[in-house]
């Protein structure tokens, strides 16, 4: 103890062996949590900074030192066994701390939120489990557990036993049970169950939302009592009572709204209950008639619930009137405690190195995103020369459509979008002059998969039945219109009502179909049907449509974007550069089709194993690489599989894999901007992974599940924005600008739903393409306001012909 420092670390070191070597545990490298108990300065959590020695310790060379670095030395210098030390704190500890900077009465720290625990200063002298009795240290109370040996079992219910049955640790953290944010919306769920069950709710009805475990969450509790006014708390009850599919009186939300304050006020007075037994042992310590003293409280119960801190703060004081209590909120006393047990923070720092390792490879850099660039504007170039057009991954295709709108076109055109499993079927009348105007009736028809699998003629004849209904319910069958068809796969055009279908995408696989002119198709499936007729004017790809749909608005749009369940680009293009077409004046629209970009390996230095395995498992392996790295359609995928992944190594979920999450496709890509979503807590995303079959999920994990959609959605952005770069630059250089300004009209779920895309496209759309001055709008409806818009300007030009 008052020798040198280093006398006293290879005394530490030599205790350390022999108790291995004891247990037979020598040659296992463990991690080691070191209860150092003198002042400290830590700036990490495996690092701690002697400020002065306490206790009757004086061992020289140590003081200002890292006492962690100084065991580690002792260690490695001994050479017999391995050891890696963490030094931890625990988050009621860190609450406390640092409520603690900002008032120095703070000794007590308390979480209620997903789960609840406390911390608080006490006497040295009744820590036995610690060697000293002069001063007073943190004790970490994990309160969580009072009541498992039995204690609270006289004012446990049954839904407090049918709760704990069902959780993961049963007889284990009875108290945090009763009270957390884990729990509360459960306990409300299964009252109202029961009082269902008892004709005393709902009729006696239940739904298989009601029933389903989890599905009443502890933000509805919030909600539901966020407003003293009962008609407003009713209205906000019914409201989430309908979300669980059920049709509530205002008696039943009155009801509701009781059960949620009854179910809160007890967590709020059991919490009250149990910091007052604290406050008592605080108050004795001290021998004082009356104690000040401060709490730093966190936690999303007590911040988000409307009345538990109001509920919590009144017991208090009821139940220790000798006690002055200041509950101060802490706003970060989580991150800067850094709550962590030891064991838990020996596997997270060594499993973070190795989940960033794996999550780098889905990280591009600017270099990265600049040869991406590079790479496509070499494949516009190859796809629109006649002699390496065959070749080209990007098959840069013409689309015939050679003017946008100017405003004189009017009448009345069908349209119809086909670009998925929903298509759909348009009535848009165009009115030319002073009031020119766009106007639209539109029906949405389900496509089923074994149509979408099946034979050409089954998939024609079904859309046929599609527009004879959807005539018949506008009170125009047999009504004779032009008609566009926005056809949104790969198809090679010599003219404008001709597209013969190069290849099927997105999931469509019907025989009979890759080959031919869908035009064609369309009017012999009409002419089976002996119900109509139909002057089929324009075969046009969705960003085609997508692209005049905002030229009608805007005449410097020259580019059209899809970013939804797959992705493609077109944008007006030099005569002169479009080798496949005869003639060099003016502009034509191409195609680009540029999701098969990737497709002979221009991708593969930045393709990771987790867009191979969703590639190999597609239904066409190999194809539309570029698209299965940035839409919809695969995003979700390629989650899953790095989820999938990091499970198998242990690095997610504690290493355990639901049924439902080896399920192809069960991670949408919608979970990606919900998950985003800055306004969703985690606890909301832990949510989203139960009804993934992640039941057992930790907070931990949701903050990496966050990070996953969040790399994965990044890339996607970013690959978009550098494939847009191409475009505008190439449009630039055509017309020998310095500077280029243009519109782009952008369409798709994808770009319109996620939090973040649209940002981060732009962002490297601008630092890519700086040259450009690029205005991006969205489309409202591309796909059929686009269509018909092309249809009007063609038969604009083929009446001026006549």
């Amino acid at each position: 103890m008052r020798g040198s420092g280093t006398e006293l670390f290879n005394h530490i070191a030599e205790c350390l062996a022999n108790f291995l070597e004891k247990l037979g545990i020598k040659d296992k490298k463990l991690p080691l949590g070191f209860t150092f108990s003198f002042p400290c300065q830590q700036t990490k959590l495996d690092e701690s900074i002697l400020v002065c020695w306490t206790k009757g310790f004086k061992a020289s060379g140590v003081e200002g030192r890292d006492v962690v670095g100084l065991l580690r030395k002792a260690i490695k210098n001994r050479g017999d066994f391995d050891i890696d030390i963490v030094a931890v704190i625990n988050d009621t500890v860190g609450t406390m701390m640092t409520c603690g900077y900002d008032d120095h009465h703070c000794e007590i720290g308390l979480i209620i939120g997903t789960g609840t625990n406390a911390c608080y200063m006490e006497e040295m002298r009744h820590l036995e489990l610690v060697d000293g009795d002069e001063g007073r240290m943190c004790v970490n109370m994990e309160w969580g557990a009072f009541g498992d040996d039995g204690a609270l079992d006289d004012i446990r219910t049954e839904f407090d036993r049918e709760i704990d049955a069902g959780s993961l640790n049963p007889g284990k953290q009875l108290f945090e049970k009763m009270i957390s944010g884990m729990y509360m919306g459960e306990l409300v769920r299964l009252i109202l169950v029961k009082m269902a069950k008892d004709g005393l709710l709902f009729q006696g009805h239940t739904t298989p939302d009601l029933l389903t475990t989890g599905h009443f969450q502890t933000s509805f509790i919030s909600a539901i009592e966020n407003n003293k006014s009962v008609p407003f708390c009713a209205c906000v009850a019914e409201q989430i009572l309908r979300g669980l599919g059920l049709d509530p009186s205002p008696e039943d939300c009155v009801a509701t709204q009781r059960v949620c304050q009854i179910v809160s006020t007890r967590a709020a007075h059991l919490c009250a209950a149990s910091l007052a037994a604290v406050l008592r042992q605080i108050r004795d310590n001290k021998a004082t008639d009356r104690l000040r003293t401060t709490v730093g409280v966190d936690g999303s119960v007590y911040k988000n619930h409307p009345q538990f801190a109001r509920r919590l703060n009144k017991m208090v004081r009821l139940l220790v009137p000798d006690c002055d209590v200041r509950f101060l909120r802490s706003e970060d006393g989580s991150g800067k405690g850094a709550a962590m047990v030891t064991a838990v923070a020996y596997r997270l720092a060594k499993q973070h190195a190795e989940r960033q390792r794996i999550l780098d490879s889905l990280r591009l850099d600017r270099d990265q995103l600049l040869e991406v660039k590079r790479r496509m504007e070499e494949e516009m170039k190859r796809g629109l020369a006649k002699n390496t057009h065959a070749a080209a991954a990007v098959k840069m295709l013409p689309t015939f459509v050679r003017s946008t709108p100017d405003g004189t076109e009017r009448g009345d055109f069908l349209a119809l979008d086909l670009g998925g499993t929903n298509f759909r079927v348009l009535l848009v009348r165009v009115r030319s002059g002073k009031r020119r105007s766009v106007e639209m009736h539109n029906k949405i028809y389900t496509i089923p998969q074994d149509i979408t699998q099946g034979t050409g003629d089954e998939l024609f004849d079904h859309i046929v039945h599609c527009i004879a209904d959807f005539l018949e319910y506008m009170g125009m069958k047999g009504a004779s219109l032009p008609l566009g068809f926005t056809f949104s796969f790969p198809c090679h055009q010599t003219r404008l009502d001709q597209g013969i279908l190069i290849k099927w995408t997105k999931g469509f696989k019907a025989s009979g179909c890759e080959g031919e002119d869908v035009a064609t198709l369309l009017k012999d499936a009409i002419h089976r049907s002996e119900e109509f007729d139909l002057d089929v004017v324009a075969v046009v790809n969705d960003t085609v449509g997508t692209m005049m749909s905002c030229g009608y608005e805007d005449p410097q749009c020259e580019v059209g974007l899809i970013v939804g369940t797959g992705t493609n680009a077109c944008y007006m293009e030099e005569m002169s550069n479009v080798e496949l077409v005869d003639g060099d004046e003016g502009r034509m629209c191409v195609n680009m089709e540029w999701g098969a970009f990737g497709d002979q390996g221009e991708l593969e230095d930045i393709c990771t194993e987790f867009d191979r395995a969703v590639d190999d498992q597609s239904t066409y392996p190999g194809k539309q690489r570029y698209e299965k790295m940035i839409s919809g359609m695969y995003l979700g995928e390629i989650v899953r599989n790095v989820l999938l992944d990091f499970t198998a190594k242990g690095l997610l979920f504690r290493g355990k894999l639901s049924e439902r999450l080896k399920t192809r496709g069960i991670f949408e890509t919608k979970f990606l901007s919900q998950i985003e979503s800055d306004r969703l807590a985690l606890r909301q995303v832990r949510s989203i992974l139960q009804h993934l079959g992640l039941i057992s999920s930790t907070c931990d994990d949701s903050i990496l599940v966050k990070e996953v959609c969040s790399v994965v959605s990044k890339r996607a952005a970013q690959l978009c924005g550098a494939g847009l770069a191409a475009v505008v630059d190439k449009i630039r250089l055509n017309r020998g600008l310095e500077k280029l300004s243009i519109t782009v009209g952008v369409d798709g779920t994808l770009y319109k739903l996620h939090p973040h895309f649209s940002t981060i496209m732009r962002e490297t759309l601008r630092d890519l393409a700086p040259d450009c001055e690029v205005t991006l709008i969205q489309s409202e409806d591309g796909s059929g306001k686009g269509a018909a818009l092309i249809t009007a300007v063609a038969c604009r030009l083929r009446d001026a012909r006549k």
